[in-house]
């Protein structure tokens, strides 16, 4: 292939380094209006009044609304939120009331003029203690709620989802085992922290015609939840997204465009903003969710694992339309990359009174890997066996089946296993820098499905130009990704010119074609493919008019550096410039018109689980697997853990550009590291005690250890050349392959992240390991 496989250079890279992209905080209109919020200052509580008066009388304040002016809850998966609250507060910082005005200093000074009257209720801030009969509940109406029908709340209680696994006899696989094991596991809250915060404008023209400029990642669904909770006809409604600084799952819902709308509503036509500051970032963007997880497991002396049974909690916040899909997802993969004949999964979403959770990269499959991979290594040294043997026994190969009882056809585990072992040195001893060191190395294996609708859709539009260039329309983001770059790839590949001569438009849904969702890991995937068929059908176009004016019938045809050419007789050519907008005839008549490629892409025969056993034969369109190899040091004196080196090995189907895959696969290293050394959204009594970058620690380029990153490539049928995502499941093992290097350096295991200093020494002093 000419360019896919190749590593051309981003196509909006210039833009970027330049600073010449404009995101939606560049935006500046005239007559503007800018937006504040009041934000409820308890975690659970009934508003009993809201007194805007000393607000409005404030110059320049244009408008203030509370959550009374429109009632109607929004939501993708599960219909439970009011942008600002109705009746009660369920989190602390849950806006209550915005102010538009004409500067933003006067919006906030107007924020705190205006008053607010709480009742105070009692708040749920731990989710296996709000699964209690007795529990309060954040939700009492959830029993009214509109819900996709894959998703199971209990009403009565505050249990939005609760997911059921039921593979084979997990009693019986119990009864024949040689050896039981339990054990528990806890991941905290984290954020997503991109560079660019949550920011939206919203603009109504007098015809009653919606605008929306947002930094969101899916244009058309925000469109769609924006339209159900609006009752604006999607004719009327207009998303565009500019340019994304970096999501990570927290702009795939709707967040604050729901709180500036009906200001815009009532605004005469002023442009409506409102960008949120780092703290309003970390307190009313998405968050991780918090996750209880508890592991038991029959294994027989020869190291295969006949049962496992699996609770997880999932603290999903006070609102979980996008929680209660992280938690179905983490039910159906929560074997693992294994092939284990008897399973048994409650996977539950947690409503409490916590920030709202929501999607993260990875979507609940690096939580629960934390725990799988460790108890893995716990289960093999029990037994008297190595993690890599384990993983050898169990691991999922083509023939197998995963937990659902999908037969697995396509699966590069055991490759991607075997190079990781190579690239990290699994089994050299190496010295520690330093007497008051320790080394350890480990592994840890991963696998993700992207988690959508069984009718997930993409598409794609190609329209060539009279020069033999071309534009593409899509609606995949490119939120840091480059799938800009790989859409590219994928038409100059199938249209045989140059990534330079097309230039791709995206993230508007009055002029870009439909496109589900930019998360999953599925762009590649399945925009990937809908570009495909897209430039196959321009192609097809082209190769229809290419015979007449070759007089070649077109099975003989080939397209070669922006040329129709005939495979038998190589003069015989035609530039596509000539055929562009139709063909002409010598006596000036012409046929067909321009030539607009049109693609459309939905996973083939996905088809729903059983909803009492979760059991199905095809339930997700393709599973990414992979491995990643640790190797640290710990300070026996500090606790402080030094990730010295990293080796990531993934089953892509098929590389389309690697130098965007090695940074796709070095980011979600270092994601992952982030997670696992560092960060933790600390929650007391439903506050936030860190919300920005003093407390809240990230990776910096400090901690960036050695990275050896490599790919194994089994063709996915149905993507684009083969290809299938890999941006989430990157991030899968780090975590927990990083947890299990620690055992090997100091002997203790962590079951908590972050693995912090303080935890390592205290773990290490209660074995007796410290002065």
């Amino acid at each position: 292939m000419k360019f896919v496989g190749k590593s051309i250079k981003r196509v909006d890279g210039v833009k970027k380094v330049t600073g010449s992209l404009k995101y939606v905080d560049d935006m500046k209109m005239p007559r503007m209006l800018y937006v504040a919020v009041k934000r409820s200052p308890h975690p659970h509580a009934k508003i009993l009044s809201i007194d805007p008066s000393e607000a409005l009388r404030l110059k320049g304040v244009k408008d203030v609304i509370t959550g009374e002016f429109y009632t109607k809850r929004g939501g993708l998966y599960l219909e439970d939120k009011n942008f600002l609250a109705v009746g009660k507060a369920r989190y602390r910082g849950e806006a209550v009331a915005a102010v538009a005005a004409e500067s933003e200093d006067i919006a906030q000074a107007a924020v705190e003029l205006i008053k607010v009257e709480y009742e105070v209720l009692p708040a749920v801030t731990n989710a296996v203690e709000a699964m209690a009969p007795n529990a309060p509940l954040v939700h009492p109406d959830l029993g009214d709620y509109k819900v996709a029908p894959v998703f199971f709340p209990e009403p009565g209680t505050n249990i939005s989802n609760h997911y059921k696994l039921r593979k084979g006899d997990v009693e019986k696989g119990f009864a024949e085992a040689d050896f039981v094991f339990e054990n528990k596991f806890y991941v905290p809250h984290v954020q997503h922290v991109p560079i660019e915060t949550h920011t939206a404008v919203a603009q109504m023209d007098a015809d009653g015609y919606l605008t929306v400029w947002a930094s969101c990642q899916s244009p058309y669904a925000v469109r769609q939840a924006l339209s159900a909770a609006f009752d604006i006809p999607l004719n009327k409604l207009r998303v565009m997204s500019p340019a994304v600084g970096g999501g990570f799952g927290s702009k795939a819902g709707t967040t604050l465009e729901g709180i500036i709308i009906p200001l815009a509503m009532r605004s005469n036509g002023r442009p409506v903003k409102l960008t949120y500051s780092r703290e309003d970032e970390f307190e009313n963007a998405y968050v991780r969710q918090g996750l209880h997880a508890t592991i038991k497991t029959g294994v027989r002396k020869d190291g295969k694992i006949v049962a496992v049974q699996n609770e997880f909690i999932w603290d999903g916040g006070a609102y979980t339309e996008y929680g209660v899909n992280i938690v179905k997802a983490a039910g159906y993969a929560s074997a693992g990359p294994y092939d284990i004949d008897n399973v048994h999964t409650d996977s539950y979403c947690v409503y409490t009174n916590h920030p709202v959770g929501g999607p993260y990269r990875g979507f609940g499959m690096s939580e629960i890997h934390f725990g799988i991979e460790q108890n893995l290594d716990i289960v093999a040294e029990q037994i008297g066996i190595s993690p890599v043997e384990i993983r050898r026994i169990n691991g999922l190969k083509p023939g197998g089946r995963t937990g659902t009882g999908e037969l697995v056809e396509v699966c590069g585990l055991m490759e991607c296993l075997d190079n990781v072992i190579r690239d990290i040195e699994l089994d050299k001893e190496e010295p520690a820098s330093g007497p008051n060191k320790r080394r350890g190395k480990a592994i840890a294996c991963g696998w993700k499905a992207p988690s959508m609708p069984n009718n997930a859709a993409s598409s794609a539009v190609i329209k060539l130009n009279e020069d033999g260039t071309a534009h593409l329309l899509v609606s995949a983001q490119d939120i840091g990704q480059g799938s800009d770059t790989v859409m590219t790839q994928i038409a100059a590949e199938v249209l045989s010119i140059s990534p330079e001569k097309i230039t791709v438009r995206t993230g508007d849904t009055d002029h870009t074609p439909y496109e589900w969702q930019t998360v999953a890991s599925r762009i590649t995937y399945s925009a990937g493919r809908a570009v495909y068929e897209a430039a196959q059908d321009a192609k097809a176009q082209l190769f229809e008019l290419a015979q007449i004016k070759l007089g070649v019938y077109k099975r003989d045809l080939e397209m070669r550096d922006g040329f129709i050419v005939s495979q038998i007789y190589p003069d015989r050519k035609v530039a596509i410039s000539e055929l562009a907008l139709g063909l002409t005839f010598e006596d000036g008549s012409g046929v067909h018109g321009p030539i607009i490629g049109r693609g459309s892409f939905i996973p083939p025969n996905i088809r729903n689980a059983d909803k009492k056993t979760g059991l199905g034969d095809h339930p997700v369109a393709f599973w990414t697997y992979g491995a990643q190899g640790v190797d640290l040091e710990v300070d026996v004196e500090t606790g402080h853990i030094k990730v010295l080196k990293v080796a990531s090995c993934f089953d892509v189907g098929q590389v389309v550009n690697p130098q965007m895959l090695e940074g796709q696969l070095e980011g979600a290293i270092l994601q992952g590291m982030g997670t696992a050394l560092f960060e933790e959204l600390m929650l007391k009594d439903g506050k936030i005690l860190n919300k920005s970058f003093v407390d809240y620690k990230i990776p910096t380029s400090d901690d960036m250890p050695e990275l050896v990153v490599s790919f194994v490539e089994n063709p996915e049928e149905s993507g684009p050349y083969g290809a299938r995502g890999v941006a989430e499941p990157a991030m899968v093992p780090t975590a927990p392959a990083i947890a299990n290097a620690v055992y090997k350096a100091v002997g203790i295991r962590l079951s908590t992240m972050p693995l912090t200093p303080e935890k390592v020494l205290a773990a290490m002093k209660a074995k007796g390991q410290t002065k």
